[in-house]
């Protein structure tokens, strides 16, 4: 009897190992399935039921995700909380727009009832936006596993944050510099679905707010003159991406193509030719901007992330041990 506990126990390890995927940095799909079999099950209901209560939700943690990975990788460091010696990312005046926080606090203490010390905060984060996008109507995409936690979190390196002003060549420049090729960074772009911009972020499209000759020519008349009526409540005043803004659709790139795009980053991509027809594609077709959209996400979750004696797992997502 103990002969097969143990032949059916090496029988299932052998299947699960030879499904399993492996990444770069000792990731896996399987990371904690025999540590932390419910990790997966915890982020994604709680992640459902923070949407249900607020649906905007979605589009902090997708941010958050990509704010996170873009400075010092994929490393939960937008999560650690500011000191009195040290000013954290989150505080950065390109973070203060983020939401979300209380979810990850959530699903930690979940995890951390459930099993200790087993699961980083980076992957959380990197779960929640995952099933964020997909609560949100978007596709639903796998990730893998095993980041740990990074132990820096400096508002200084928020400087490799795309700016909202940068243009289409500028962007490309940066993306390239991170592994993106062009397509992938418009199909990223497309995050831009969810959520809404202060009008601080794109004040400088419309210049004087009392007249229309410092317009911006890649904004559509009508719209610059809706924005400059709504901005002149101040610049945290909140727009929409686009109509859909808590739905992930392709309506993104509608509004593109009607000079209706948010940010200078945004708009961008449609007077550049060499992104223009991605644009239009993924405007036409929302199934093929879905299609690319989930291993431009794949991607960025890999993005510097850490393993090993190069991290930790946080017990509390706010604070390094």
């Amino acid at each position: 009897m103990v002969m097969y506990r143990f032949l059916g126990f090496f029988i299932l390890t052998g299947l699960i190992l030879s499904g399993a995927r492996f990444y770069a940095d000792g990731l896996r799909m399987e990371y904690y399935i025999m540590r932390c079999p419910m990790a997966d099950n915890i982020v994604k209901s709680t992640v459902n039921n923070a949407f249900r209560s607020d649906p905007s939700l979605a589009a902090g943690l997708l941010r958050m995700h990509f704010h996170d990975c873009f400075v010092e990788g994929c490393d939960g460091s937008i999560l650690i909380d500011s000191t009195k010696d040290n000013t954290a990312e989150k505080d950065s005046p390109a973070n203060l727009s983020l939401r979300g926080y209380e979810v990850i606090d959530d699903i930690k203490e979940q995890l951390e009832d459930q099993c200790p010390g087993v699961v980083s905060c980076a992957d959380i984060l990197a779960m929640a936006a995952r099933d964020a996008v997909f609560f949100a109507g978007g596709p639903y995409y796998e990730i893998p596993k095993g980041r740990k936690d990074g132990r820096r979190s400096k508002i200084e390196d928020t400087i490799r944050l795309p700016a909202p002003f940068l243009n289409s060549t500028e962007l490309i420049r940066l993306f390239g510099q991170r592994g993106f090729n062009a397509q992938e960074m418009v199909a990223l772009s497309g995050a831009h679905t969810l959520g809404v911009a202060r009008c601080s972020s794109f004040k400088n499209r419309l210049k004087n707010f009392d007249s229309t000759n410092d317009v911006d020519p890649a904004l559509d008349s009508n719209f610059a003159k809706t924005l400059q009526n709504t901005c002149s409540a101040g610049d945290k005043t909140e727009v929409a991406f686009d109509a859909t803004s808590n739905s992930f659709d392709n309506a993104y790139y509608n509004a593109l193509q009607r000079k209706a795009g948010l940010l200078t980053s945004d708009q961008t991509l449609f007077a550049n030719p060499r992104t223009r027809n991605i644009v239009n594609a993924y405007a036409m077709n929302q199934a093929m901007f879905f299609l690319d959209f989930n291993p431009a996400m794949v991607k960025m979750g890999l993005l510097d992330v850490k393993e090993g004696n190069n991290g930790e797992v946080r017990q509390d997502c706010r604070k390094i041990n």
